[in-house]
């Protein structure tokens, strides 16, 4: 099992971002009033605050998504600091956050979106197989990744699977246009593996055992099973590509239709 990291937890990486960008805007500001007497308003202070957090973000490798939220967070705090919020407004954001991130309650998958060169690093890896293959997202998220490698590949066919009905709608919505994606409201535990070519999941540790054992039972001789991230404990992958970011992850692969041993090992490449 991978070691915790904040990186696998995007939440926590956003609030670090804050944090660290707290901590910087109070030292620039207080450099600038003592070396000038320089001093702004609140807001302008905010508004730097949210330009150093979405900078960190990106730094740290939050998704693309996450730098507006980091950008506008404190400044909209400032914003709304002497207007009363109604209680409706904040159940509203409350239910859709839940929404957004059914999967961690119910599968133990948070909501993790794959990095830009992760993507790059699936597209290389897919431009080996023959034209025409069939790939599935497992938990598609956002549709992001699932849309671009689409369009990378217009020769082959690409299905997502979402269960958290907010995400679902998104995906759904940013893929509707794509004629050779489609996304479905299944869980994946419910989808056969056995008409696709690769299975791409970016999931979390504890469902890692449970899909190996689906995986072997229904995928095709030859096809790939990639992980983002997470092993399948006490599994050796055939293939491991390091993603070119500064979490140092891996892209995991497998062939379990072929290479799966009785004691649910994999042969050695």
């Amino acid at each position: 099992m991978p070691a915790f990291s904040f990186a696998r937890y995007p939440a926590l990486l956003a609030l670090l971002s804050q944090l660290l960008s707290l901590i910087i805007t109070w030292l620039l500001l207080l450099g600038l009033a003592r070396a000038g007497g320089w001093h702004i308003s609140l807001l302008s202070a905010a508004w730097m605050q949210g330009s150093i957090a979405a900078l960190v973000g990106w730094r740290l490798g939050l998704s693309r998504w996450w730098l507006p939220i980091n950008l506008c967070f404190v400044p909209g705090l400032v914003l709304l600091q002497n207007h009363a919020l109604p209680p409706w407004l904040l159940l509203l954001g409350f239910i859709a956050l839940l929404l957004l991130n059914w999967n961690a309650l119910t599968e133990r998958v948070p909501l993790y979106l794959t990095g830009t060169a992760a993507e790059r690093l699936l597209i290389q890896r897919l431009a080996r197989l023959p034209a025409g293959f069939r790939f599935i997202d497992l938990g598609s998220g956002l549709g992001g990744t699932l849309l671009r490698l689409a369009k990378a590949y217009p020769s082959g066919h690409f299905v997502g699977v979402e269960t958290a009905p907010l995400t679902f709608l998104l995906c759904w919505f940013r893929c509707l246009l794509q004629p050779n994606c489609r996304v479905r409201f299944r869980s994946f535990w419910r989808e056969s593996l056995g008409d696709h070519d690769v299975v791409y999941c970016f999931l979390s540790p504890a469902p890692m055992p449970a899909l190996w054992q689906k995986a072997r039972t229904e995928m095709a001789p030859g096809a790939l099973l990639i992980s983002n991230s997470f092993e399948v404990p006490g599994v050796a992958a055939q293939e491991v590509l390091p993603i070119d970011d500064w979490r140092r992850s891996c892209l995991f692969i497998w062939q379990p239709g072929t290479d799966a041993q009785p004691d649910g090992g994999a042969a050695s490449s």
